[in-house]
């Protein structure tokens, strides 16, 4: 039953900010009564034909009784929404009950923002609204000429059926989100974001505000950037103080105002006190400029008070259809000749190359930048996001995954706002270029001072086995970041044969000693290198060229390192105490050219720096070859290129999410509705009954366990149960303390029951204490774990591990997102340090892993079709040699959360 119309408050939770089709932003919310001149206004803009089209006659304006209806609603049974920019509507839907579960929609958007996408960010919205209110139907009646909106109608990818009578197309949706729905949201969200970053990367004009009349200062230092990188477009620079004959500023424009500048503005550079920085965004957004780079501080990172001016930053630009980069911002960087663009505090524009570089901290940007740098590596764009209170990695996620001058994805974060959002676009990305991350705050979980986003809540392992599903490359420090990220810019991905992993690595150069270390560096990275071929400290160019050659050509290897010291003595040595050999990276760069198999290789080297450099510089083709110092940083950054390759190869077979004819998810659904209804806003922790009863609509068997309160109690269940039985405590302090011995198995007979209770009451505690319970004996096997918990950010998670203290105290337990496919599962079995155990280790019988992955599956399904569900523990699951069996089981309920990735398109509020 609905809340009456006057008991609807105004639903704050329906505003949200969305990016265009264009990368401009519209901000969409409920109509009020206050807005009829906005309605009036906004109408008049329209032009005759839309008018015509939104009501099937000519309507040149809206009678007094048309703007009441249209303004006046109970948000119930009739709700209208607005896009608006610069609080002035550009388009309206609205929804009018019709039946129970059905409404009738329609649209009216401004001509001069059609085409911008408004219309198919609206349907989102106002059918989640829907949703909200018990609709699970619109009906929407369109004259056939209207081939725009039937568009969006048709475009949607929700259900629907469509017929024509009487001259009108009648189209009806099911609202209910479908795979095809939130394919189409998600490409919408990818080409949306996607522009409004690159209206920021790639401008044509740009200005510089406060950027003062003396020389130094942020604001003129940024201006000195961006020009002195060469940047194509058109530059301009206003400081309040400037008179109107200022004239120029560096050769620049400069102005007084914004305003004065006489033609449009893409991107400003807000370099002025934070006091001033509202004015300088209102002048930029009645100048309608597309995006911001703040790079002022004093926002977030101060304190409370500067936490809300951030907020209020993020929306007085959003309300013009601004994007943010910043505020605290080092700034961006783009390499493309087309482009040119330095608008950072780096004081040089990095060579044009291939990978991007996304950082939440000026000072590891600029480090990672100088390190690059040193190493002769190229950039194509970079973003520092400083508080990151509006563009984020996700942003640039979008963004880099088309840029076709973006071959790697370089990240350092410190906090992931939306982590099942991040996994998702990393993973995509992933399948057709690497992601590299480094992680900050690991292990405190706490948030850097300017991020306002919530303490991050799941353990880093947890993390690092999500990153590896979705195919991220996870590194430790910003130096292996680099590393990485060099090789995987520079050189082929190690292929190796079918169904191989790539991992096998030659080795050779003129040192036997650095070839040794390096042979031990690439078995500790995981890879299998074969024995060093050492050439001697007598090798030539030309024998390091035969002997690379033959490497590359070798199909016994996937990649090769050649191991370099400083040769002596001679002729061809240009000068062995500046640490380069010229005739060395020529014969390298020979041979490397001249082979016919597509294969990485990369230097390890001692004190020959300059010729790493060398190496590592484009030449005339343009190739790279990188070189390290030492050969556990080259090991570990060919390990992950081979563990990355790998991903790659079977992405293209990700598996299948199985359907289980005997689910009954329609009666699972009652179940969790009836044992939540009293539950109020707590969690609510099953009974062993009603646990068993939910597992069981999912064919999850869990083991009957009767209760034990005496010894009579006790031999009654026995007999029920048949002999062997075992005798276990189930108290909340004594559960998972196998070291309390407070299990007893094999009780053959009612004598060995009898003893085993005496023994357990008499050892920890009275009946009542214990919770003593009686449960047939399951056949042996490996005791396992298996688990799936909701975290709010990163949604539901499947876990698997082997029970008992040494597998908690090491952290040995995998993790997959839920849904799990077939192949997740079967990873997650395989994945674990002790999985030897599950296989026959040491002359054990192996266990059915078969049955294990299909209950993982299952229990991956119930969580996922069962948004109350918090979380589900089995443990312990008993693998057999043929089946298995569920001892124990704890499920936890709660009323569940929104699921924003289902949800219409909306940028994150601060």
């Amino acid at each position: 039953m609905t809340t009456p119309p006057s008991a609807r408050p105004y639903p704050v939770h329906w505003e949200a900010d969305v990016v265009l089709r264009d990368g401009g932003i519209a901000h969409v919310r409920p109509i009020t009564s206050d807005d009829a001149e906005r309605l009036v206004s906004f109408y008049e803009q329209v032009s005759d034909e839309s008018k015509y089209y939104r009501f099937f006659a000519p309507y040149p304006r809206l009678s007094d009784r048309d703007v009441h209806r249209f303004t006046h609603h109970d948000y119930d049974d009739r709700v209208g929404l607005a896009a608006t920019v610069g609080g002035e509507f550009i388009a309206t839907v609205r929804y009018d009950r019709t039946e129970e579960g059905q409404a009738e929609v329609a649209f009216l958007v401004q001509d001069a923002h059609q085409g911008r996408g408004v219309a198919s960010a609206l349907m989102e919205h106002i059918a989640a609204v829907a949703r909200e209110r018990g609709i699970r139907r619109f009906i929407a009646e369109v004259l056939p000429a209207n081939r725009k909106m039937i568009k969006v109608f048709t475009d949607a990818g929700y259900t629907q059926q469509r017929s024509f009578t009487d001259g009108v197309v009648r189209l009806e949706l099911d609202l209910e989100p479908t795979d095809a729905s939130l394919a189409v949201m998600r490409a919408r969200e990818q080409r949306a974001e996607a522009r409004s970053v690159q209206r920021l990367l790639a401008p044509q004009s740009v200005v510089v505000i406060g950027a003062g009349r003396r020389p130094g200062g942020v604001g003129r230092t940024l201006l000195r950037n961006i020009a002195a990188a060469g940047f194509t477009g058109r530059l301009h620079a206003v400081n309040h103080s400037f008179p109107d004959d200022q004239g120029t500023v560096d050769a620049v424009p400069a102005y007084g105002s914004i305003s004065e500048i006489p033609e449009p503005v893409d991107l400003a550079v807000i370099a002025v006190p934070a006091e001033r920085v509202p004015e300088a965004v209102a002048d930029c957004g009645e100048h309608g400029v597309q995006g911001l780079l703040v790079v002022t501080s004093g926002y977030a990172e101060s304190g409370p008070e500067g936490r809300e001016r951030q907020r209020a930053l993020v929306r007085q630009a959003r309300s013009y259809g601004m994007r943010v980069i910043g505020p605290n911002a080092l700034g961006i960087l783009n390499t493309s000749p087309a482009v040119r663009l330095n608008a950072s505090l780096s004081p040089e524009l990095p060579a044009t190359g291939r990978l991007g570089l996304f950082t939440q901290s000026g000072a590891i940007g600029i480090a990672v930048l100088s390190g690059l740098h040193r190493r002769g590596a190229g950039l194509s764009s970079f973003v520092s996001a400083g508080n990151r209170a509006d563009v984020s990695g996700n942003d640039i996620l979008q963004y880099w995954h088309d840029d076709p001058s973006t071959d790697v994805v370089l990240m350092y974060l410190e906090t992931i706002g939306n982590p099942r959002k991040f996994n998702r676009l990393a993973r995509r990305t992933a399948v057709a270029k690497p992601v590299v991350v480094v992680k900050g705050a690991r292990h405190s979980g706490a948030v850097p001072p300017g991020q306002l986003v919530a303490p991050g809540r799941i353990p880093d392992s947890t993390v690092s086995a999500l990153f590896r599903q979705a195919g991220v490359i996870r590194v430790d420090t910003v130096t292996e970041l680099a590393d990485v990220g060099l090789l995987l810019s520079s050189q082929p991905l190690p292929v190796g044969e079918a169904g191989e992993a790539g991992d096998r690595i030659a080795i050779l150069g003129n040192s036997e000693s650095l070839g040794l270390l390096t042979y031990d560096a690439c078995l500790t990275a995981g890879l299998a290198p074969a024995a060093p071929l050492d050439l001697t400290t007598l090798a030539g160019p030309g024998d390091f060229r035969a002997a690379l050659a033959d490497a590359l050509a070798d199909p016994a290897s996937d990649a090769v390192v050649v191991t370099a010291i400083p040769r002596v003595g001679s002729e061809d040595v240009s000068d062995p105490e500046s640490g380069d050999d010229p005739a060395l990276a020529a014969a390298l760069r020979q041979a490397a050219a001249e082979a016919s198999a597509a294969k990485p290789f990369v230097v390890v080297h001692l004190a020959l720096e300059a010729m790493a450099a060398r190496l590592a510089a484009a030449d005339g083709t343009g190739a790279r070859i990188p070189a390290y110092p030492a050969a556990e940083r080259a090991a570990r950054a060919l390990a992950e290129a081979a563990a990355y390759a790998k991903w790659r190869r079977e992405s293209g077979q990700p598996g299948r999410v199985p359907e289980f004819e005997d689910a009954q998810e329609g009666a699972a659904q009652q179940d969790v509705a009836r044992l939540i209804s009293g539950a109020g806003e707590e969690q609510l922790t099953l009974d062993d009954t009603a646990a068993a009863a939910l597992l069981g609509r999912y064919g999850i068997a869990v083991r009957a366990a009767l209760p034990a309160p005496d010894i009579a109690a006790a031999t009654h269940a026995a007999r029920r149960l048949g002999y062997p039985v075992a005798l276990k405590t189930t108290a909340p302090h004594l559960r998972h303390r196998a070291d309390l011995g407070g299990v007893r198995l094999d009780l053959a007979d009612e004598n060995d029951l009898r003893r085993a209770y005496d023994e357990l009451t008499a050892r920890l505690g009275k009946p009542e204490e214990l919770r003593l319970v009686v449960q047939p004996m399951a056949p042996r096997g490996v005791d396992t774990v298996v688990r799936a918990t909701v975290d709010p950010a990163a949604g539901a998670v499947l876990s698997f591990g082997l029970a008992g203290a040494p597998s908690e105290l090491l952290g040995d337990m995998a993790h997959r997102l839920v849904p799990a496919t077939d192949r997740d599962a079967a990873e997650l079995v395989r994945s674990i340090k002790a999985a030897p155990l599950l296989f026959g280790w040491r002359g054990s019988d192996p266990v059915d892993t078969d049955a294990l992955e299909e209950l993982l599956l299952r229990v991956s399904l119930l969580a996922d079709d069962l948004p109350e569900v918090v979380s589900v523990d089995l443990e312990p699951v008993v693998v057999a040699t043929r089946g298995l069996a569920v001892l124990g089981a704890t499920v936890r309920l709660a009323r569940p959360p929104a699921r924003t990735d289902l949800g219409p398109r909306a940028l994150s509020s601060f």
